[in-house]
């Protein structure tokens, strides 16, 4: 769902009007007002505690790179599957398998 475009917002506020009426819409003008006011001051509290209780690394933090939108999941997987390649020889997995370590040496006792 997305947010509507101009032309969309104007039918739903003639909409509004003619449901609400004109005596009725400065007071619930007022009352969503005072609800956007009150959650603006919500978040701002919430930011100021948890700010005071982190301390002073909450103004280290980059939030940029926390960001989840700039994350590629192509990127992160092709990054996991070069890893494993990237590896030194003695640490990857010999081309047999566990089995491999396991079997009798062909000729041997």
């Amino acid at each position: 769902m997305s947010f509507p475009n101009g032309g969309e917002l104007l039918v739903l506020l003639v909409l509004v009007l003619v449901v609400v009426g004109p005596e009725r819409l400065p007071r619930y003008s007022q009352q969503l007002a005072d609800l956007v006011r009150s959650g603006v001051r919500y978040a701002k509290g919430a930011r100021d505690s948890l700010k005071e209780e982190m301390g002073p690394e909450f103004d280290d933090i980059d939030w940029k790179k926390l960001d989840p939108r700039q994350y590629d999941p192509r990127r992160i997987v092709r990054d996991a599957l070069t890893d494993v390649w990237d590896e030194p020889a003695a640490k990857r997995p010999s081309a047999g398998g566990p089995q491999a370590l396991t079997a009798p040496a062909a000729g041997g006792t």
